[in-house]
């Protein structure tokens, strides 16, 4: 049996709180909790989990809830991913904490074991959503990017090497891990990501990934 995936829990709600740790299996571990922005990102620095459980409406901070707590821990997306889990099904609710970095946004009616399967899926790499809410979310990002139409010829630009370190980068991979998964070596993977970022003209992994989720290649 694989070890339980570690996850702080951050929700401002104790009873919130105390009925996910009842609901979850022994698939996932919780190891902090949080209740607000400011303790989020306190506990989420020190504790760097695989995932985070992460509420989009929180006290303190700036106001920004859920998005302003990963927007904080940008510099800890290829180590740890946010995964939304909210009362809330609105558009810009959804579109704002995917666009400041969260692999998926599910709502609260989700049952425990689905919740630990989700956990599960983001801690290996993959987006998760609630059914109801991929579509407009796909269709938010490609309103947003704006540049959806022209997307083919951006990815022309790659080679198909640049290509597969670029999905795997994107989805949170480290570089070790690229160079394992493609057989290639760590300095490999680093030239390409560098021509990567160069050739789309982007600055960091971070937006990177961003660009890729707007085109729907992770």
């Amino acid at each position: 049996m694989s070890e339980p995936v570690d996850v702080v829990l951050v929700d401002d709600h104790l009873m919130f709180r105390a009925g996910v740790r009842a609901s979850l299996d022994d698939r996932v571990r919780v190891v902090g909790e949080a209740a607000s922005v400011d303790e989020a990102i306190r506990v989420v620095r020190e504790l760097r989990p695989p995932v985070v459980l992460l509420d989009v409406h929180l006290p303190g901070g700036d106001g920004g809830g859920g998005a302003e707590v990963i927007r904080a821990c940008t510099d800890l997306l290829g180590e740890t991913r946010f995964l939304a889990l909210s009362v809330s099904d609105a558009a810009d609710d959804v579109v704002a904490v995917i666009r400041a970095g969260a692999r998926g946004y599910v709502t609260k009616a989700i049952t425990g074991a689905d919740l630990a399967a989700a956990v599960q899926r983001v801690a290996g790499g993959d987006a998760v959503f609630s059914p109801l809410l991929a579509g407009f979310v796909l269709d938010a990002f490609g309103a947003a990017a704006g540049d959806i139409a022209t997307g083919d010829d951006e990815l022309d630009r790659l080679s198909a090497r640049e290509r597969e370190v670029m999905r795997l980068i994107a989805r949170g991979y480290s570089y070790r891990e690229v160079a394992t998964e493609l057989f290639i070596s760590i300095k490999t993977v680093e030239t390409h990501v560098s021509a990567v970022l160069r050739k789309l003209q982007l600055s960091s992994r971070h937006e990177l990934t961003r660009w890729a989720a707007a085109r729907r290649l992770i």
